[in-house]
Order: structure tokens, then sequence, then C-alpha cells
């Protein structure tokens, strides 16, 4: 009989690649950012709460340190501000002009890796990439650069001692364990250890019933968060629904939901030379799963919705990380990639029978067709579960196929559109239903009076057009008949302290630059000199 933790390492060597022998470098201490400030006044932007509220403004938001003591609306929109209306400055008050601009709450990527090293990629380069797109909180579903090392970064950053997002530490389950678990009671004193040392929640990717029963028990019971990516070797033990029913607080990605649907079979229709370690494999039979489940409005659909919604269950679908399955060009030719991408994490995105998610090994039309229907249906099931009041959460799972850190996660918003989600309500997902889940809604997620000052900040309108948000703009041609950039976030305020946006991409610039020049490398198409 396989132990849970030799399954547990197995499972993360063959989902994520992550080699357990070199250890990640620690990020540097911080030289980025000002404040925070005794007192600072953000002048006359317009902001989108959170809440769900429509976009207010111009307001001046007056903040404290850390914390957001005052918001006050100065006037209406196309009429001069009344000078008389604000929050008045003195001498130990810094002020911004946010005219014309757009304040959001801190984004929370919710499946959120810090790099690894198959990747190549060391935390100070995913943790600039992450604030210069407004992600000032993450989620870490497995911590696979280690428990210690995650804790102490988690630390460090609630310090303000590195660059970095606040950071919630989810356990890949069995990892740190004194020997195999192989007992309910085992099973019981892990928990109990990682509590002790500041784990937030609970990563699985697949367990016996009576140990996923006596895990999620215990977690429930000491205030532990938890969440699954159903692996398919292990998802006949429990699908979406028998873990719901066990306990399980939410779930990442999609697996184990089309499972929990199936009317005329249990096991997927696996081709008979099906094999789970061929990354083509995988991915492709993944996408015809969704056409095997239960039809959309079926008395099966709507039975696991109803119990899904009982349960305040989390779904964090990350739509994004298997966007190029169904166009696997566009997302291979990002704009992007060129500046921001560097040569060991285009080197781990190529076609490689030994790399996860690198499936391109003959990846064509038919492919790409089936995953477009594949999303069809789990987009509607993911928007009418938020349409019934089910709690979803954006997450990016950037650092494979093709994704950026970042990037990513605007990615992930421009799906949520797709997939129904008003702006309103994409924005509710990235900030206070993360919130809700992490258990910190009393202090981030909105902006309101009393909650710390996590904020975003920019140039343009984001609820037109989510393209705004990217570190590269959106393209626009002005009333010259000029083709120019728009938008880019313009600053993330994190804990009261400041950043520079466009100075945090420019030093990702840099390392890229610098690695391609000490490697004497250029970004090229698999198969090709250009």
């Amino acid at each position: 009989m396989k132990s849970v933790q030799l399954l547990f390492l197995f499972l993360s060597v063959l989902l994520f690649s992550v080699p357990a022998i070199a250890q990640m470098p620690d990020a540097p201490d911080r030289t980025e950012g000002e404040g925070p400030f005794e007192r600072l006044i953000l002048r006359g932007g317009t902001m989108i709460d959170g809440t769900g509220s429509p976009a207010v403004g111009p307001v001046d938001i007056v903040i404290e340190g850390n914390e957001i003591v005052r918001i006050q609306n100065v006037g209406y929109p196309g009429v001069p501000i009344n000078e008389q209306r604000r929050p008045q400055a003195d001498s130990n008050t810094r002020e911004i002009d946010l005219e014309g601009m757009y304040i959001l709450p801190g984004f929370f990527d919710m499946h959120a890796h810090t790099g690894g090293n198959a990747q190549g990629t060391v935390p100070e380069y995913v943790y600039k990439l992450w604030l210069a797109h407004g992600i000032t909180s993450i989620r870490e579903p497995g911590s696979f650069n280690g428990f210690d090392w995650t804790m102490r970064h988690k630390e460090r950053s609630d310090a303000n001692e590195i660059t970095a997002p606040r950071i919630f530490p989810y356990i890949g389950f069995g990892s740190g364990a004194d020997g195999s678990i192989q007992t309910p009671e085992q099973a019981r004193e892990w928990v109990q250890m990682i509590a002790e040392r500041g784990a937030m929640g609970i990563k699985f990717f697949g367990a016996r019933p009576e140990i996923y029963e006596a895990t999620l028990d215990e977690a429930n019971s000491l205030g532990i968060g938890s969440m699954a990516h159903h692996a398919q070797p292990r998802v006949v033990y429990a699908n979406v629904s028998q873990t719901a029913d066990m306990g399980l607080r939410g779930m990442t990605h999609w697996y184990g939901l089309p499972e929990a649907m199936f009317e005329d079979r249990v096991i997927q229709d696996y081709p008979l030379d099906y094999n789970y370690s061929n990354e083509q494999h995988r991915f492709e039979e993944a996408g015809r799963l969704w056409k095997q489940a239960a039809e959309p409005g079926s008395e099966t659909w709507n039975n696991l919705m109803d119990k899904l919604l009982e349960k305040e269950f989390e779904i964090n679908p990350t739509f994004t990380i298997y966007e190029a399955s169904r166009d696997l060009m566009a997302q291979r030719r990002a704009e992007w990639h060129e500046k921001y991408t560097t040569p060991s994490l285009w080197q781990f995105f190529q076609p490689d029978r030994r790399a996860h998610g690198s499936y391109w090994f003959d990846w064509g039309t038919e492919q790409e067709v089936a995953w477009k229907e594949n999303y069809r249906i789990w987009m509607q099931f993911i928007n009418e579960y938020k349409n019934r009041g089910g709690r979803v959460t954006l997450g990016s799972d950037a650092g494979y196929i093709y994704k950026l850190y970042g990037f990513a996660y605007i990615q992930e918003m421009e799906m949520f559109r797709e997939a129904g989600f008003h702006p309103l309500e994409i924005f509710q997902s990235a900030s206070i239903k993360a919130a809700e889940v992490l258990g910190v809604d009393d202090r981030l997620g909105t902006i309101e009076e009393g909650k710390l000052a996590d904020l975003v900040i920019v140039s343009e309108n984001p609820q037109q057009n989510l393209k705004v948000l990217y570190g590269t703009g959106a393209i626009r041609v002005n009333d010259q008949n000029e083709v120019e950039r728009v938008g880019g976030v313009r600053y993330t305020i994190k804990d009261g302290i400041v950043f520079d946006a466009v100075q945090l991409l420019e030093d990702v610039r840099r390392i890229v630059e610098e690695s391609k020049e000490e490697n004497d490398f250029k970004i090229t198409q698999p198969g090709l000199d250009y």
C-alpha cells in the first residue's frame, strides 16, 4: 500500500516538475516603494470599491500609516472640484494627484506559485511582476519551494522587508511530515503540526477517503482552509461532490466537477493507449471531459450546484492556464514574452516530453476545437454558479503553459468576462470574494474606511477595457491617427507603501535583458530559428 506522502511526492513531480533538491534563493531586502506615510492623500480619482458598487468619483482617500481613515466625495464628473470639500494637507502629508485615474482594491491571485527551480525564476522577478499588475495578495497553493521558505517569505512580506504581495500559504498535503501518512490519526497529527507552524490552509491532489475525511475534519476544527486539485490519478477516490461532503472548502481548476456529474460512466472515457505521464494524452483528453458529464440544466447538474452552494464552496477555475489548449499560437506569441519572459522560463515552456505543461507534441486543430467546446460548458457552469450566489475567485497558476506572472492574471479577468461576468463582478472575485475565503475580509478586499490600504491605481477605465491593466497597456489610435499605448497599472499600494508599477516592470525588463546577454539568448519559436 502506497503512503499518502509518497503519493504527494509523486504527484508533485508529475504535475509540476518541482525538484526537491535545489533551494529557491530568498527575495532581496526591499529597496522599492515609498511609505507608509504619516498621512497620504490620494486626490481626485474615480473609485471602484470592490463591493459591487458602481464607480464613484472624484474622491479623495486619506491614508494614515497603512489604514484608510477617510473617503471623501469631492465633486461631480466634468465639474471643477470644490476645494472646500477636500481633506486638508499639512506639512506631514504626502499628496498624489489621481485626476482621471481609477482606484481599485488590491487584487488577490488565489492560485499563485512563486516560480520554481524548473522554471529558473527567482522570487524578485515573480513578486515584481505580480505587484506591477496590482496583485497585493497571493494564495500559495502547495508551497512547493518548501514550508520553511514560504513561511519565511510570508513573515518578511508581512513586515514589508521584501518587495512582495501578502502571502497566504496553503501547504501541500503530507509536506513536511515526519514519515509517511498512512492512517487517519497520522493525518490529524500532521494538520496539528502545520497549524502550529502557521499554515493557513492545505492543498490536496487526492487521498484515500478515510485520510481525506480525517484531515478535513481536523483542519476545519482548527480553522485551517482547504482546497483541492482533484488530480486524475485519484479523482475516482473522491470527486468534488464527495470531497465537499467530507468538508473540503474549495477547489482549483475544474477536475472533479465533470466527474461528479457522470450519468453513464464512473471513469472518464480514456483511450486504451492513454498514459497519464504523457502530457499530450493528459491535456488532450482533459479537453473532452465536460462533454462526458450531464447536460447543462439537467437534474444532475443542478443537484451538484445546489450542494456546493449550500456548503458555500469556493471555485477557483484558473481558466487562463489552459488557454493555449484552445489557441496555442496566440499564447505562444503573446507580446510580453519578448521583453518580460526570462530565457529559462521560455525554455521551460517549449515542447518537451519531460516537462509539465509542455504538451505540444502533435497539437492541432482537432485538439483546439475540442477545447473550445470544453470551455463553453465549463464557463457556463462557473457563470451560473456565480449568478446563483456561489463564491468564485481569480487565480492564474502562472509559470506554466506560456503563462507569465501578472500578465496571466489579467488574462484570467478577460476570460471571466468571456464567461459572462460583469467587470464589477470580476473585481469582486479579484478582491472581496478572495478575502472572504482567506478570512481577512474584515481588513482587506474592499476600499472602505478602517481597512488596510491595499490599492491598485490605473490611468484608464478598466471597466471599459480590461486590457488597460496589462503591463503593456492597450492599443489605441488617437485623434491624430497615431497608434499609442494607454493604461497599465500606475501605482500599486500595499500596506500603505506606494510602489511605482512602471518602475517595477523596468526592473523585470532589466533582469530579463541581463539574463539574455549572459546566455546569448533570443526568443525563437519551436522548430524555427526566428
